[in-house]
């Protein structure tokens, strides 16, 4: 769902400028873009990818789970955007600016900010900035320190967090009605249909079995719909007990459009 509605332009553009605070003209948009260059190697699927018309590229990345490694994570996703935006024979100066930005519904460094914005720059002298291009930015949606960033920011990580029926509720800012609306547009879509009409009767038959097995069994099946799901990864979600981390793999599992996308991401 999170790829379905920020791949329409005036909603990714419309959260960049949020998040960024400056204007973009346009955007061109990929979801989940894969960049593999050799397959001893490990690929990347971003979950979006757009760039600008001034060539500044952007992944936006939807993280439901607190994973291990999240910053070296970011770390090896701008190396590889960075492979292929320049050209052998040119110059370094002509790398664009890049940001790799994570929408996560936990706090990933826990000091209950909305937002973590992160450049290098020099130890010795902090106000020294590296100038490389990169910006990696962490969005909570467990933030407490509303006065620090803009109102329309708090409002749409507070739409972020809510469940299903709390997502439904008047939110006062234009932004996050325009996202609920385009959910109901995709919902309402022949293609997307079946598959939350499937995700409602998972969630139903969930509070007949076992919770944790249920919702185990639940994130399986939709899985299985994507494609053939490993036993090794069937073992790995059945032997998980924490209902937070099996919640935040069933959500992940409804938005995924490959069981690849799922694995990369839990």
């Amino acid at each position: 769902m999170f790829g379905a509605v920020m791949s329409m332009e005036d909603n990714c553009r419309r959260f960049l400028e949020m998040v960024l605070s400056f204007p973009i003209e346009r955007l061109e948009i990929s979801k989940e873009k894969c960049i593999i260059y050799h397959p001893e190697y490990k690929g990347v699927r971003l979950d979006i990818y757009a760039k600008d018309e001034n060539h500044t590229h952007y992944n936006v990345e939807m993280q439901a789970v607190n994973v291990y490694a999240l910053g070296k994570r970011t770390r090896y996703y701008h190396s590889q955007i960075d492979m292929e935006l320049l050209l052998s024979g040119a110059d370094y100066a002509e790398l664009p600016q890049t940001f790799v930005i994570f929408i996560c519904d936990f706090d990933p460094f826990g000091e209950a900010k909305y937002c973590y914005t992160f450049e290098r720059r020099c130890i010795e002298s902090p106000s020294i900035q590296m100038g490389d291009g990169c910006t990696s930015i962490f969005l909570s949606t467990q933030g407490q320190n509303p006065q620090d960033v803009s109102a329309s920011l708090v409002k749409f990580l507070d739409y972020v967090r809510a469940d299903l029926s709390e997502s439904q509720k008047d939110f006062e800012d234009d932004y996050v009605e325009i996202l609920q609306q385009s959910v109901r547009d995709i919902k309402e879509s022949r293609g997307m249909e079946e598959r939350f009409m499937q995700w409602e009767l998972l969630l139903r038959d969930e509070r007949v079995a076992g919770r944790a097995e249920g919702r185990a069994l639940a994130i399986i099946e939709l899985l299985e719909e994507l494609g053939q799901v490993s036993e090794s990864l069937k073992s790995r979600v059945m032997e998980e007990s924490d209902i937070s981390v099996l919640t935040g793999w069933l959500k992940l599992a409804a938005k995924c459009e490959s069981v690849e996308s799922f694995m990369q991401n839990m």
